[in-house]
């Protein structure tokens, strides 16, 4: 489970240091790929092997499903993290999620996901007042 909010910096070469809490399980390899919100998805192999057969078994003739499909496969890049625990994030995935220095990264359950820091900003500005307001639409019977 991935938790927290971080803010690493991306270098020259469009690497990120994964914040150190979470090294040790995607030590083994990950995968970056295009997320919601102009933000970055990033997987723990075996949670993208999880997804990847979701998707497998989701009906082809559906086009929202083949639409998907295509962005969320054809942008996905397989990365190990380097003996200091950077990624190197492919220059497509910097453009689309106008990732220039200054990062967010934070935990999302399954995932991390990496965001430009003002964008993170707006987003959360925008969201924390929907998530204060939240009854139990979201949750039902959880919280």
């Amino acid at each position: 489970m991935f938790l927290g909010t971080h803010s690493p910096r991306l270098d020259d070469k469009g690497r990120l240091f994964l914040p150190a809490k979470y090294r040790e399980e995607l030590s083994g390899g990950l995968v970056i790929t295009k997320g919601q919100e102009r933000c970055l998805y990033v997987f723990p192999m075996a949670e993208f092997q999880r997804i990847t057969e979701a998707l497998r078994a989701a009906p082809v003739t559906e086009k929202a499903v083949r639409a998907y499909s295509r962005v969320f496969f054809a942008s996905a890049s397989d990365e190990i993290p380097d003996k200091q625990g950077r990624i190197t994030i492919p220059q497509p995935l910097r453009t689309y999620a106008g990732l220039a220095k200054e990062c967010t990264v934070i935990g999302a359950n399954t995932r991390l996901e990496i965001w430009d820091a003002k964008s993170w900003e707006t987003y959360l500005e925008q969201e924390e007042q929907v998530f204060s307001d939240v009854s139990e639409e979201v949750l039902p019977g959880i919280l």
